[in-house]
């Protein structure tokens, strides 16, 4: 599927720039700066921002194969100083981080208020051209000089060099960040990389059930299915899913661990029994997780033993059952990414999600996450896309 790859710096904004990407219908994956895959599909590459200085050495660097591919580039805050860095600029570390609302200025090319035209950065998101925007920044560094062959379209009072471009190249790059909601025009400044990327709209629930539906049957095949269901939104709408494709070769098995709220286990059962027809087994082992998580204090401790505990529940009660090979689990894309579980260096640990980072690194059931790669508005949009009642999909 045609996509725009966004490369993570390690920015805690970076999802954010792939939820916009999803919100106009265009496919976006994340992938970390010292992991780029196969660029077959990419038809365009965000920078995200990041917490280095770009021309400090053994900082994360821009892949060669993202330039040998001569797609367009959009480079933002970190994401456009090493754009710039690598292409012969000069970076400024300041020492001094600049916080907050910022007034964005179009760069005149000449006197007479005649503005350089910017396909990315032009005075279509301006509703008067006098009027500056609102933008967003968060950088210490910052552009001193340009490469050669590249142009200023944007500045502010502390970035004279706010925006750039080679419209030859396609290459831009944003100080600011407009894939945050603080950013006035940001959705319509990344419509306009989509547009330079001339990508077409590939994406909605339709799109990502056909592809669930031939991932499931090419992976699964004749293989009966355990999932761990907790009641949330995406394991539910999940187990809906996998309902329609797999039929009785799905079972559904919820762990009472002892830290749900009051009656919560046996509501969930039955909902799900008499609102979409799905058979749950409910399996109580609250005494074995309040055991295991006795005297832990530390949160991030926590989170692993109750992963690791609930793999050891879920392969015990596959072995009551028959030919279970998989373990279907409702993680989203958020989770994968806190979890730091798309990269093998530099990104940042938010927090380990148990179905994630509190994995033992053995288990004897292979995994099927067909959510894996999606945010949870998405998961929201397929559960409506299937007919589930709007207190499941809306919980």
């Amino acid at each position: 599927m045609k996509k725009i790859l966004v490369i993570d710096f390690g920015s805690q904004y970076t999802q954010l720039i792939a939820r916009r990407l999803r919100e106009l219908c265009v496919y976006s994956e994340v992938c970390p700066w010292d992991e780029v895959p196969n660029l077959d599909d990419a038809e365009g590459f965000i920078l995200s921002g990041g917490p280095e200085s770009s021309n400090l050495e053994g900082n994360p660097t821009i892949h060669q194969d993202i330039f040998t591919a001569k797609k367009p580039i959009l480079g933002i805050c970190y994401g456009m100083q090493v754009l710039a860095h690598q292409e012969g600029g000069k970076i400024l570390n300041t020492g001094k981080r600049e916080f907050g609302h910022a007034k964005l200025k179009l760069k005149q090319a000449d006197q007479s208020k005649n503005f350089l035209e910017s396909p990315l950065v032009g005075i279509e998101i301006f509703d008067f051209i006098d009027q500056d925007l609102n933008v967003w920044m968060s950088h210490g560094d910052k552009v001193e000089s340009l490469p050669q062959d590249y142009e200023i379209t944007a500045s502010t009072d502390n970035s004279p060099i706010a925006a750039f471009q080679n419209v030859e190249k396609k290459y831009y790059g944003l100080q600011f960040h407009p894939e945050v909601t603080h950013t006035e025009q940001g959705e319509l400044i990344i419509d306009n990389f989509v547009e330079i990327c001339g990508l077409k709209p590939n994406w909605d629930a339709l799109d990502i059930l056909k592809q669930i539906d031939e991932l499931v049957k090419h992976e699964v095949k004749d293989d009966n299915v355990l999932l761990a269901l907790s009641g949330g939104v995406d394991s539910t709408v999940l187990a809906a899913v996998l309902y329609k494709i797999l039929g009785d070769k799905l079972t559904c098995v919820m762990v009472d661990h002892g830290l749900l709220r009051k009656n919560e286990a046996k509501n969930v059962v039955k909902n799900l029994k008499e609102k979409i027809g799905l058979t749950v087994n409910l399996v109580n082992a609250q005494d074995f997780f309040l055991t295991k998580l006795s005297g832990v204090t530390e949160p991030e401790t926590k989170r692993k033993i109750i992963g690791n505990t609930f793999i050891e529940v879920f392969e015990s009660e596959s072995k009551k059952l028959e030919n279970i090979k998989w373990l279907a689990q409702g993680t989203i894309y958020p989770d994968v990414i806190e979890s730091a579980g798309n990269s093998k260096t530099k990104a940042k640990v938010i927090k380990s999600h148990h179905n994630v980072g509190g994995l033992p690194e053995r288990m004897n059931l292979k995994l099927l996450e067909p959510f894996r790669m999606l945010f949870k508005d998405e998961v929201r949009k397929i559960g409506k896309a299937i007919g589930l009642p709007h207190e499941i999909v809306e919980r």
